[in-house]
């Protein structure tokens, strides 16, 4: 078994798609639109599908926004370099939440930016081999 991809609901495709391809430098690897139950999908990442764990954002044509709730986490990114991750977010009209730097009680550095949706996505600075 594998994981196969986070499915986000999201107000505006467009936008979000925008913020997960220019900004956090994304591909968008599929869209499919499916009239009939007035939803699209758009699966995007960093590589195939076939090897990879995506994002799917989901819009449902009637809803303009979601309430995320108190169950939701966040997405986690392996940066290099998380300091430069975060300047390049800003760079890109992206929203930083967390600067990076060590985590509370530990030394992985980490930090934390918000989609167009209110949607956390954690950087991971990869460490030193």
């Amino acid at each position: 078994m594998r994981i196969l991809h986070t499915m986000l609901r999201v107000g505006d495709l467009d936008r979000s798609i925008d913020f997960y391809t220019n900004v956090l430098g994304m591909k968008v690897l599929r869209r499919n639109d499916y009239p009939d139950g007035r939803f699209t999908l758009a699966f995007v990442g960093y590589g195939d599908e076939s090897k990879e764990a995506v994002l799917e954002l989901t819009h449902n044509w009637d809803t303009k926004a979601y309430e995320i709730g108190t169950g939701y986490g966040h997405v986690a990114l392996e940066v290099d370099d998380a300091y430069k991750a975060c300047a390049d977010v800003k760079q890109r009209g992206g929203r930083v939440t967390r600067e990076a730097g060590p985590m509370k009680h530990g030394t992985t550095v980490i930090a934390f930016v918000e989609d167009p949706d209110g949607y956390k996505i954690e950087f991971i600075q990869r460490k030193a081999a």
